[in-house]
């Protein structure tokens, strides 16, 4: 089977069930983004120590980026059948989150990214994050978006802003905080 089929050569796409929409719509911009974020994941798992305990839910939450996906770029006019999302998946991030958090000083101030590459890399999919939400927000404005959807990407990025914490205490790397020039 070749992987190109030339038929976005003139700027559409299909969407699951076949319509046809234009490659620079809002809901591919959304699914296009989660794409990106699930690239962003894989390279944080590449750069995580091997025994790093959140592996095994950063592949769980690839999985879940694919749900996601595999709802955006389903036509809304057709009844679908697409894989679920569900409370029990924002739930696992918040416990995730909650339990890296017990292990950390408490955050005084805004800290900026960087220390080690793995710690850049969750800052990268914190940032990935944040623009997938923002887009899935848009297209939520003009058709109607699962909000679990957007309740689970809301809480990914805080998630990912954790997982940069903890990899820079498990790392031994000194947070950077944000110095604000005084006036």
């Amino acid at each position: 089977m070749k992987i190109y089929t030339k038929g976005g050569d003139k700027g559409q796409t299909s969407l699951y069930g076949g319509r046809r929409i234009s490659k620079d719509d809002i809901r591919i911009e959304s699914y296009g983004t989660i794409d990106e974020l699930n690239s962003h994941v894989g390279h944080l798992l590449s750069v995580i120590p091997l025994d790093f305990d959140q592996k095994e839910l950063l592949i769980e939450i690839q999985n879940r980026l694919f749900t996601i996906g595999s709802n955006l770029a389903s036509d809304p006019l057709k009844d679908l059948p697409v894989p679920d999302l569900n409370e029990e998946d924002v739930l696992n991030l918040e416990n995730a989150m909650d339990n890296m958090d017990a292990s950390l000083e408490p955050l005084r101030a805004f800290v900026l990214p960087g220390g080690s590459v793995s710690n850049s890399v969750a800052h990268v999919c914190r940032t990935v994050t944040r623009r997938a939400e923002r887009r899935m927000i848009s297209l939520a404005s003009v058709e109607e978006v699962n909000p679990i959807l957007i309740k689970y990407v809301n809480r990914l990025s805080d998630y990912f802003f954790v997982v940069s914490r903890y990899l820079a205490y498990n790392l031994k790397h000194e947070e950077t905080p944000w110095l604000p020039r005084k006036n």
